[in-house]
């Protein structure tokens, strides 16, 4: 039963995982972390497919290897980080707070991308 559960909270992480990779305020990589674990416990064949996924994979073995994140994907999340916020500051508020918050966010997210070792070859 223990097992069942994980599966469906692995999967449910999943999704608001993928869901993070276009909504600018919902995280990605803890959520594809937290999928990790579960999956881990509960199902190898589910997690075998995460690890693999074409999209989703590489998020998880850049932050659980130790050689560093791919340039690539650090120019590409961070792209997709500030092409979101800013379509969400100009489109979607017009609360001058929320705007500032957005950008604060943003600025904090690529610091750490970019804080983050990178490594040369790509995935």
């Amino acid at each position: 039963m223990k097992k069942h559960i994980y599966v469906v909270l692995a999967s449910i992480f999943v999704g608001l995982g993928t869901v993070g990779i276009f909504v600018p305020l919902l995280p990605t990589t803890p959520f594809l972390l937290l999928a990790t674990y579960l999956y881990m416990k509960s199902s190898k064949k589910r997690l075998k497919w995460l690890l693999r996924h074409k999209h989703l994979g590489p998020y998880i073995r850049s932050y659980l290897s130790r050689e560093g994140i791919p340039l690539r994907l650090k120019i590409r999340t961070i792209s997709l980080l500030w092409a979101t916020m800013l379509f969400a500051i100009f489109f979607a508020t017009d609360k001058t707070f929320v705007r500032i918050m957005l950008v604060v966010i943003a600025t904090a997210v690529t610091i750490h991308l970019l804080m983050k070792k990178t490594r040369k070859r790509s995935l």
